[in-house]
């Protein structure tokens, strides 16, 4: 090879290196001088280049309908408008009674709750334009009312009968319907199943429950016993030493059969429990005994006909515990019985006797005692609340001496007193209430007046003052509020989830036996603390009381528990 071979060989590999995109055989294409001069014409785009614009394109596209999103939710589309609610109002009736009975639900359907209660109207008819007459009825009645939890305006009234003997909402498939409704027991004899939504009547019935009888409260919700798909009523009434049980379609108002008769003696109290089996018991009980009847066999007595239902079953443990043929349980006092309260547990509910030198907690499925709190003369019905996180707690009020009375909280699994305090009391003063807060325990709110003397005896007429307790400060009341009123009902509620901690005052004059103002007010809880007094339970101060006020300003509630 000449050296001029040699240095053309040079040349085209020094080329190659240059020029990497020339063909194969390292020569130029032979329109390469035009191209140069025309390179932007020439040149031709790649796949490559191809995709990458594609991609620009898609996320300018996908930007764009963000910002078509954004600007539709942000000015086209209107969020929902939340309710603002009022920290506190207060609506009066005058030369009206009212009876104790207090509901709270969403009735408008606002997110936010609204209160129902029940009074009647010596005029005959309501500031809602109602009368008696609209419902066939004489003057007076009683009319149903719901107030919105926002700012106590009507949302609705009805009149529903002349007299109230009893009335009961949170009633599954009332009527048919999808959602809960009421069931007002009157007299003269009806029945009426009204929606709490609107106050329209579902359905209307004519009882059978004969002369000179009370109704025995509350009513019992049962399963399905018409095949009509929806949960029936059954109504217990004493009439001397005599009992009787109606039962009632839920659908339809109509009575199925007839009716029970079972001799327990006079006025006895009851309550429905579910075994782990899933059968359906009756405990009634008089003044020292308890009795226990399956709900297949009351069926029988009030129909005639021996049920076949699967959900009328009987448990072969409780047929054991209970003697036949006195269907009598033992229980380890004889003392008076006063309630039967149902209360949640691990492996199901158990069943809390409260007599008058006890509260005696039993298995719900062996009937087993499992624990004893001595707790003579209790006032009222228990409530629950947590006194300890996720540990469920008893609240008992017992008496113990003229106007006075002690609040225990007791834990519902050992029977072990954790929190008790002595307060002057009036008759008839309200039960206590619970809210449960964030730290998963609960706000206590109870009635009475606390004095620090020892030897206080408390036989003047005490005061009506409302007292917050909660656990982290297991040595301070904060005194809310005082009422000279005479309290029917109290209830304290979140109206919203999680939040706007209220209590509820249904009030009516202090003379009971005529008409006057019926009242019925919402007070929101925070408004009450920057101005409550602070009560140091013990002999040293810890925190100083506008700490203990700000502590519990910003304790934050829970509808989960």
């Amino acid at each position: 090879m000449n050296s001029d071979e040699y240095s053309v060989m040079n040349n085209k590999d020094l080329e190659a290196e240059i020029h990497p995109l020339k063909n194969e055989d390292g020569k130029a294409p032979d329109n390469h001088e035009n191209c140069a001069e025309k390179e932007g014409l020439c040149r031709k785009p790649t796949r490559l280049s191809q995709l990458s614009r594609w991609r620009t394109a898609a996320f300018f596209l996908s930007l764009f309908l963000c910002l078509i999103v954004v600007f539709a939710f942000s000015f086209i589309i209107p969020c929902p408008v939340r309710p603002v609610s009022q920290r506190t109002w207060n609506r009066k009736y005058d030369r009206a009674v009212t009876y104790e009975f207090l509901a709270v639900e969403d009735v408008n359907e606002d997110k936010v709750q609204d209160v129902i209660f029940v009074f009647k109207d010596t005029n005959g008819s309501s500031s809602f334009n109602r009368s008696c007459s609209d419902e066939g009825l004489s003057a007076p009645c009683v009319f149903v009312t719901a107030v919105s939890g926002t700012n106590g305006s009507t949302l609705w009234e009805r009149p529903v009968t002349e007299d109230l003997l009893w009335m009961e909402c949170a009633i599954e498939q009332l009527g048919g319907a999808q959602s809960p409704g009421c069931l007002v027991i009157g007299n003269p004899e009806l029945l009426t199943a009204i929606s709490p939504h609107t106050g329209e009547v579902q359905w209307r019935q004519f009882n059978s429950f004969g002369a000179n009888y009370t109704v025995m409260t509350p009513l019992l919700k049962i399963p399905d016993v018409d095949g009509d798909g929806v949960q029936d009523v059954m109504i217990f009434t004493t009439a001397g030493d005599e009992t009787q049980s109606f039962i009632y379609s839920g659908k339809k108002g109509e009575q199925i059969g007839t009716s029970g008769r079972l001799s327990l003696g006079a006025r006895p109290g009851y309550l429905m429990h579910v075994t782990k089996a899933g059968s359906y018991y009756v405990l009634f009980n008089t003044v020292n005994s308890l009795y226990g009847y399956s709900l297949k066999d009351l069926y029988s007595m009030a129909t005639g006909v021996e049920s076949k239902l699967t959900s009328l079953k009987q448990d072969p443990q409780w047929e054991k515990k209970i003697k036949s043929p006195t269907l009598d349980i033992p229980l380890l006092s004889s003392g008076d019985i006063r309630y039967l309260v149902k209360v949640p547990g691990r492996s199901g509910e158990n069943i809390l006797v409260v007599k008058s030198d006890m509260a005696e907690l039993l298995n719900g499925q062996t009937l087993d005692s499992l624990w004893t709190v001595n707790a003579s003369h209790i006032l009222r019905e228990p409530v629950f609340g947590y006194y300890t996180p996720d540990v469920l707690h008893i609240v008992l009020e017992s008496g113990v001496g003229p106007n006075r009375k002690k609040v225990m909280i007791v834990e519902s699994g050992s029977g072990t007193v954790h929190w008790e305090l002595e307060l002057n009391s009036r008759a008839g003063s309200p039960r206590p209430a619970t809210l449960n807060t964030a730290d998963h325990r609960s706000m206590f709110l109870f009635w009475g007046e606390h004095q620090a003397q020892a030897n206080e005896t408390g036989s003047k007429a005490a005061r009506q003052n409302l007292y917050l307790f909660h656990p982290s400060y297991p040595n301070v009341l904060l005194e809310l509020n005082n009422s000279s009123d005479q309290i029917v009902a109290f209830d304290a509620v979140l109206f919203e989830r999680s939040r706007h901690a209220c209590y509820v005052l249904l009030t009516r004059p202090q003379s009971s036996e005529g008409p006057g103002w019926v009242s019925v007010a919402k007070q929101k809880l925070k408004e009450d603390i920057p101005g409550s007094r602070v009560i140091w339970l013990s002999q040293v101060a810890g925190d100083s009381e506008q700490y203990i006020r700000d502590r519990f300003f910003r304790m934050r509630f829970s509808s989960q528990m």
